[in-house]
């Protein structure tokens, strides 16, 4: 392959390197494409009439535009009810599972801590061995969690995931800012809140994004240890939507002219995808650095 010439500060490609610029650019397109589609398509087909779109051949654009489909879904009080119950519980799990994750993680992270390098094999240990989901399920009924909208928050506070993240990011911070911290006075609370914090946005943003994201479309929670129907959340109504094999709605609606399973089942998908994709453009900047989080050792 020919080597590019500079000139006045600009390069110019050889010929050989244009062809290979157009190769990427063209199979950076067609793989855009392939994984945009699918969910074009869904949000084409929430749009479209029901039986028009049951017709086939709707594609790129619905063939009759229509609204019915959000109408009838936002319409009923149980998906209404279920988007209350999902944005509460992401909102105060998210909350409850940085402040412990921070707290936790902080502890263990600290060199001076005793006994920490056998507390931070049993958090390890932990996260690959569990207790299965009867003696899970009957420590959530003594505990008086079951059929309770706690049993969404509490039991998730305590990612050991996230903490052993959160224990890597601690650990990279320069014990200097700690100790001068400890000179000036400062309490371990005062120090974690008044010096660590605000240089951890990135873990922090990440973090939040992460826990979120496992709130919003967690489940099995609902589906385990929840009888309630006032409980149910977004992702256990769309989870039934979608693999109804009736025609009718399981939310007991009957099909009208403008709305029929398929509809429903894609209007469902996007309703539940919307908040999450609103939120991660203003977490993106922070999401790649986060990642790296305890990737790169010195």
């Amino acid at each position: 392959m020919k080597v590019s010439k500079q000139t006045n500060d600009r390069i110019i490609k050889s010929g050989e390197d244009r062809a290979v610029d157009i190769v990427v650019w063209f199979c950076l397109i067609l793989v855009l494409l392939v994984t945009a589609y699918p969910f074009w398509y869904v949000v084409v087909a929430s749009f479209s009439d029901g039986y028009d779109f049951m017709r086939g051949g709707v594609y790129l654009w619905p063939r009759i535009f229509t609204l019915d489909n959000y109408k009838n879904l936002l319409g009923q009080k149980i998906w209404t009810n279920a988007f209350a119950v999902s944005f509460i519980r992401t909102i105060v799990g998210t909350f409850l599972t940085v402040c412990m994750t921070c707290l936790v993680s902080y502890t263990l992270s600290r060199k001076d801590l005793m006994f920490g390098k056998i507390y931070r094999f049993l958090v390890v240990f932990a996260m690959y061995v569990s207790g299965g989901l009867i003696p899970y399920y009957i420590v959530l009924k003594n505990l008086h969690l079951v059929n309770s909208f706690w049993v969404y928050v509490i039991p998730s506070m305590l990612n050991l995931f996230f903490i052993i993240v959160g224990i890597n990011f601690f650990g990279s911070i320069p014990m200097a800012l700690v100790e001068s911290a400890k000179l000036d006075g400062a309490s371990e609370l005062k120090t974690l809140l008044r010096i660590v914090m605000p240089i951890s946005t990135p873990f922090l943003a990440t973090l939040s994004l992460f826990s979120a994201v496992n709130q919003w479309n967690s489940w099995l929670d609902s589906s385990y240890y929840v009888n309630k129907e006032a409980l149910r959340t977004v992702a256990y109504r769309m989870l039934v939507e979608i693999n109804q094999s009736t025609g009718a709605s399981i939310t007991g609606g009957t099909i009208t002219t403008k709305s029929t399973t398929l509809t429903t089942q894609a209007t469902a998908m996007v309703t539940s995808m919307l908040p999450i994709m609103c939120v991660y453009p203003f977490l993106q900047k922070y999401f790649v650095q986060g990642l790296m989080i305890g990737a790169v050792k010195e």
